[in-house]
């Protein structure tokens, strides 16, 4: 027996608002702000290029219009992944 119809996606994420000083991205139940000053490339990206990411897997998002992708766990503890060497 196989099924014709696909599973539903489970994993769900979004950037949910943008404001001056970065922007909020929802995954799957929580939501996390990610600061223009930790992601200076975001900073000048238009609205529609930070809206525009994609999950490819659970733990990788990856916004394809600006070649930056931001694994969970930095979003998850920034602390633990210090974006320069000191």
């Amino acid at each position: 027996m196989s099924s014709d119809q696909p599973g539903i996606n489970i994993s769900h994420s979004e950037v949910t608002n943008i404001s001056a000083i970065g922007f909020w991205m929802l995954v799957d139940d929580r939501e996390y702000f990610i600061p223009f000053d930790d992601y200076p490339a975001f900073k000048e990206a238009s609205v529609a290029r930070i809206y525009d990411v994609q999950r490819l897997s659970p733990d990788q998002f990856y916004w394809p219009q600006l070649d930056i992708d931001i694994e969970l766990p930095a979003l998850q503890n920034p602390r633990q992944f210090p974006l320069t060497f000191r």
